[in-house]
């Protein structure tokens, strides 16, 4: 396998128990910029993006390459190696959604010029450009759309929720709530999520596919639950919600369920203690 990561936003520290695996090429590389790979490729797998809000409004530009330059190189390399190709979309291609829960033939409600359209459109854009390559050269593709998912070695200062308040309730810091809270996302572990990204590689479906966990939960709820398991004696600090903050977030996987017979086995509060254990001893 090799792997091809700028560590823009990520850290190669996160494959330190494989890294001297005899099977794994790690390479530093910004994949904006041409890829070569010698050999057989069987799978392009393309998850490369800032994925925080935080994350791609410090790097916006950067953010709308990778979607499309990336995953431009990305198809040309499956293309000219024979390979299928893997796009790790989101559900931000949802945007601001009229339609919950949110079901693959939705088009989205996007803000194509807000600050978070770079992110937004870069994912749509190369959701657009996968199909392109897979209607005009027959290249097999898997395109996922990735719902909120949390678990170990997420970073301290992500920006997200789940670190957030993890964070600050280990430190018995004021959690930070956006509005008044009553905002939704629907939480996967990353364990359930590897699980359904492996179902699909292996399975016939093209996709759009929706992998995230369907159970809702409100921000100001996902606050709470934080600091009752992590036993901290935070307050509650209410404070502006961002430009375009979706209203609402939950997937239907009716699709994923039929088709890959996945569904979230880890509930949030189980997810959530794996990963405050975690945190208390690497953050702390």
């Amino acid at each position: 396998m090799v792997c091809l990561d700028s560590f823009l936003t990520g850290s190669a520290a996160n494959l330190t128990p494989v890294t001297d695996h005899p099977n794994l090429d790690l390479r530093e590389v910004d994949v904006t910029r041409f890829i070569e790979c010698e050999g057989q490729v069987d799978w392009v797998l393309h998850f490369a993006s800032p994925a925080s809000p935080k994350d791609y409004l410090e790097h916006p530009i950067h953010t709308l390459k990778v979607g499309a330059l990336g995953t431009l190189n990305g198809l040309g390399l499956a293309k000219a190696k024979n390979a299928g190709f893997m796009l790790a979309s989101t559900s931000e291609t949802y945007g601001d959604p009229q339609v919950h829960p949110q079901r693959e033939d939705y088009w989205g409600h996007v803000n194509p010029v807000g600050p978070r359209g770079v992110y937004d459109e870069a994912k749509r854009y190369a959701e657009a450009m996968t199909m392109a390559y897979h209607r005009a050269h027959s290249i097999p593709v898997h395109i996922i759309r990735i719902f909120n998912t949390f678990g170990p070695r997420m970073r301290r200062q992500d920006g997200r929720a789940v670190p957030n308040f993890i964070l600050q309730s280990l430190r018995n810091e004021p959690i930070t709530v956006h509005g008044d809270g009553s905002q939704t996302r629907s939480l996967c572990f990353v364990d359930d999520l590897i699980e359904g990204i492996w179902r699909f590689l292996n399975s016939d479906v093209t996709g759009p596919m929706n992998l995230g966990n369907p159970s809702e939960v409100t921000v100001l709820q996902l606050a709470q639950t934080i600091m009752s398991l992590a036993g901290a004696t935070s307050k509650i600090e209410f404070v502006e919600r961002p430009v375009d903050d979706p209203e609402v977030r939950q997937p239907d996987i009716g699709l994923a369920r039929k088709e890959l017979g996945w569904e979230p086995k880890v509930s949030l509060e189980e997810g959530l203690k794996t990963t405050i254990d975690w945190a208390r001893q690497v953050w702390t």
